[in-house]
């Protein structure tokens, strides 16, 4: 018997989730739903979880693909795979070492140095092991059916051998080397970060004009403008158009740098834009990445004015070495200033990078870092997607894909940190290095010069060094595991699209690199990428922290359970469309939920013990036309719904679902069959198609809300007189057996629920009661069309309480009857007797003259220029929907009293 039943079959009278998701989840856990190798037999299929950071919680973007992911794994599943999808996280070192480095300082005012890294590292493992799988719990609260006891983490001793493994293979091919470039850098951690860990911030501040003096040109200047002036005392050149006819004659003279009396020259690059400004811009390689390209292609030399904390370095001269670099900024406005060489000054907003842990600002510096050489190993990523063995999902992500590889630039995979991968090299006295697997130790004999090791390179690998071996090294790589043959390559891989280069791309490229024991495309990791929506704000804004406008998916699951959630979500984000979201868009799912279990309380309350379904269908006892509707409709929509999930089309499955559920099982065939299971003799047929709809659709859903539809299966179990399966998480998919698509039969529900629909909405602006009897005549043009209307005529006089229905081709018309034209039918309601055309005549010309008067008041507002100069948009677009609204009010009122013989 299911958690909480006393009766078998009795559901409460509301669904609670926190009373149902917590019994519902233990369950599982000792069914074990989740994991894989229980079929050994059985089609694999794949799903690697994107590594949340050690560091997080869960947000709505985690909540959206945790949901996407689930609803794959879920409906294979029920498809008769072997699913495996790995749960794990990600080491995060910059992330990670901050919040330890913070916590540390906060609770015993000590920093890392005063530990020394081997303590520190130790405090930091201390912390993983007490917070570290927080973010999962969180995933399993979703409904995450993972298999748990294949928990990864990017930092096991498995993980760190395999980055060992990899790196030393790309370091004996000659892919990994040494060198000074151009990096992104946190001046308050003090490490080179990727693109991935900054965020940008607009912020107001200044644009100067500064006046460079041409050598042996008295009185004349170039002026260039900038955001940073301080970085003018690393300027190496000022660059000009070619075609700028206003410097043509001094491309290639020199100016000279103000300040510490540089010599620079003038040189002409297409990049520049000459309408910008005074079309002059200078060059500081060192500390800008399109002035670092500038160089390169004139051989520029390159200048680091600043110190690894982001003050200014001697090079700079005696003046400002030193000084921070907010300070060094006003120093040089200040001296250029006093000098004449400050021309303007504006007013300026820009974009400025911020480090996503620090919040510092970002400086670009030259530094010595780790690199992989990237092209050679882009050709077979690239070729990934030309063949079609790797496919983006929408197919428009494929382009930034391609572009970022077809221009690929080496990865800097140092970072100056102390958690994390340590770089596996190892160096003698003299600097000579050689790269290792296995530990080598100081003063043990160096394997190339035979000198004692003296050290290994303190600084650790980029934490993408890790995850881009993802799919290969959680099943055991480079071993050549059980694990590892049966379940790679994984076959669907959800993600963001600010990770598609950062991440996606690079575990390509690690595939076909290092899983070179297969052949081909078998090496690709996965066949499908989707790249899930972005959710916005209600505002259009992305979600953030530091924004203060993040929704707490947690607190959703609270408040309206974890199934509302996940069906909002779903229901919220069309394929390839970001989606604003706010904390009441969750309603929609709670209310979906409880139509559902509503439904499922109704059919078992009344009708009893459920019959098998096939044993009837057999005997040919399923005649009634609602019956053979439902029928019909349950195999189309299972068909369909399989469709959906298979082409990964998640939205339009939890639109078919909709529909089917509310609109045709609740709205229609619920409402068709309530008679038949009235009193002692209640109709077995009837209980037995409500049996096999109920069962079929609980499965259907399950991908998309599997608490509930757990919790419901349970109570069905109990109350059927056919066997189903313990849990419905490992029941077979619906297959449709025995049912088939029965067109005719659904032609004539269909006009049924046209015409059911009309009176309906007849009755209700003519304000009569929904179940007085009542007069329809109908008018059908069409043959197919009234035959339909005939096969469906008992339903209609049913559901639409009518004692009197006349159909035909031009059959006489009622007069003064309220009127509708829907599907090609027009549809006439007679009123005689039905109302008090005098007192309606009043009621709706009273509501006329208040609308009238409300579009006069919004009328006003819209042709006010000033309101709607002023106005925020999203107010006058509000009075622009509400005048549209009140138009269509209008319009039907004047309607109403036209056909009640009055006029508007």
């Amino acid at each position: 018997m299911s958690p909480g039943t006393a009766t078998p079959g009795e559901m409460a009278t509301r669904y609670v989730p926190g009373e149902v998701e917590s019994d519902i989840r233990g369950l599982w856990e000792a069914r074990e739903i989740g994991r894989a190798g229980q079929r050994p037999d059985a089609e694999t299929y794949t799903i690697m979880i994107p590594p949340p950071n050690v560091t997080g919680v869960l947000h709505m973007g985690h909540a959206l693909n945790g949901t996407l992911q689930d609803i794959v794994a879920r409906h294979r599943r029920l498809s008769g795979y072997d699913v495996l999808w790995l749960p794990g996280t990600d080491h995060a070192g910059i992330a990670t070492q901050a919040v330890v480095e913070k916590k540390l300082y906060a609770e015993e005012q000590l920093t890392r140095e005063d530990l020394g890294r081997e303590a520190f590292l130790a405090r930091v493992w201390e912390w993983k092991e007490e917070h570290g799988d927080r973010i999962l719990e969180q995933f399993a609260r979703l409904g995450s059916s993972c298999d748990w006891t294949r928990t990864a983490f990017t930092f096991s001793p498995e993980l760190s051998h395999a980055v060992r493994v990899a790196f030393v293979r790309l370091w004996e091919q000659g892919l990994i080397y040494r060198g000074a470039r151009l990096v992104n850098w946190d001046c308050v951690l003090q490490t080179a970060i990727s693109d991935d860990e900054i965020e940008h911030k607009a912020v107001k501040g200044h644009l100067w004009h500064l006046r460079y003096p041409v050598k042996d040109e008295p009185g004349r200047f170039v002026t260039v403008a900038t955001t940073r002036p301080e970085t003018m005392l690393g300027d190496t050149g000022v660059a000009v158009h070619p075609d700028d006819s206003r410097y043509t004659d001094l491309v290639g003279r020199t100016l000279l740098l103000p300040l510490v009396d540089r010599e620079i020259p003038v040189i002409a690059d297409e990049s520049v834009d000459a309408s910008f400004g005074s079309g002059a811009v200078k060059v500081t390689p060192g500390h800008d990445p399109n002035d670092y390209e500038r160089g390169a292609r004139h051989k520029l030399p390159i200048l680091n004015i600043l110190e690894q904390d982001g003050t200014l370095a001697e090079v700079v001269g005696p003046t400002y070495a030193g000084m921070p670099r907010e300070k060094a900024r006003k120093q040089v406005v200040a001296d250029l200033d006093a000098l004449g060489l400050l021309e303007k000054t504006e007013e300026h907003e820009r974009n400025v990078p911020l480090s996503d842990r620090s919040k510092s600002p970002i400086e670009p510096i030259v530094s010595e870092q780790w690199f992989v050489k990237m092209q050679p190993l882009a050709g077979p990523a690239l070729e990934a997607v030309e063949s079609g063995a790797l496919k983006f999902q929408p197919e428009r992500w494929t382009k930034v894909y391609r572009d970022w590889l077809e221009n690929v630039r080496d990865w800097c995979i140092s970072r100056q940190l102390w958690w994390g991968h340590r770089i596996p090299v190892w160096y003698d006295a003299d600097g000579e290095m050689v790269a290792s697997v296995e530990d080598l130790h100081v003063g043990d004999p160096h394997p190339k010069s035979g000198k004692p090791i003296v050290r290994q390179d303190d600084d650790v690998l980029d934490t993408w060094a890790s995850s881009w071996l993802w799919p290969m090294a959680t099943l055991g790589w480079p071993a050549r595991t059980e694990d590892l043959a049966r379940y790679y390559p994984t076959q669907f891989l959800s993600t963001a699209s600010e990770i598609i280069y950062l991440w996606v791309a690079r575990m390509v490229m690690a595939g076909y690199a290092f899983m070179d024991d297969r052949d081909g495309d078998e090496r690709n990791p996965f066949d499908t990428c989707y790249i899930h929506a972005t959710v916005l704000d209600a505002q259009g804004r992305r979600m953030s922290k530091s924004a203060g406008n993040g929704i707490d998916p947690i607190d959703m699951i609270d408040q309206y359970g974890a199934d509302a959630v996940r069906y909002s979500l779903v229901m919220l984000t069309k394929e390839g469309q970001d989606t604003k979201l706010a904390p009441e868009k969750f309603e929609m799912g709670r209310n979906f939920v409880n139509k559902l279990w509503n439904a499922s309380r109704f059919v078992l309350s009344k009708a009893g013990r459920l019959p098998a379904l096939e044993p009837l269908l057999a005997a040919g006892e399923v005649t009634e036309t609602e019956d053979r509707w439902i029928l019909s409709r349950l195999a189309a929509t299972t068909v369909a719904v399989n469709d959906c999930f298979t082409q990964y089309r998640f939205n339009d499955a939890g639109n078919l679902l909709y529909r089917f559920v509310w609109n045709d099982v609740c709205d229609w065939y619920v409402e068709a069959v309530k008679e038949r299971l009235e009193g002692a003799d209640r109709d077995p047929v009837a209980a037995a198609v409500l049996g096999r709809v109920l069962t079929d659709m609980l499965a259907l859903l399950h991908p998309l809300i599997p608490f509930v539809t757990e919790a419901v299966w349970q109570r069905v179990r109990e109350a059927a007189d056919f066997e189903l399966p313990e849990v419905l998480a490992l029941a077979p998919w619906p297959d449709a057996a025995g049912l088939a698509r029965d067109e005719p039969v659904e032609a004539a529900l269909e006009s049924a629920q046209t015409v059911v629909a009309s009176v309906r909405k007849l009755r209700q602006q003519s304000n009569i009661a929904e179940r007085k009897p009542a007069r329809v005549t109908v008018a059908a043009p069409d043959a197919g069309a009234r035959t339909a209307l005939e096969a469906g005529a008992e339903i209609i006089r049913r559901l639409g309480f009518i004692e009197s229905l006349t159909t035909g081709t031009d059959p006489e018309r009622p007069t003064g009857a309220a009127a509708d034209v829907a599907e090609g039918l027009e549809i006439l309601l007679d009123l005689e007797g039905l109302v008090d055309r005098a007192a309606q005549k009043e009621d709706l010309s009273r509501s006329l003259t208040k609308v009238d008067k409300q579009l006069a008041g919004i009328d006003g507002k819209l042709s006010n220029a000033a309101f709607v100069a002023k106005a925020p948009p999203e107010v006058v677009e509000r009075e622009r929907a509400r005048r549209g609204e009140l138009v269509d009010e209008k319009t039907r009122l004047e309607g109403l009293i036209a056909a009640l013989g009055g006029h508007a």
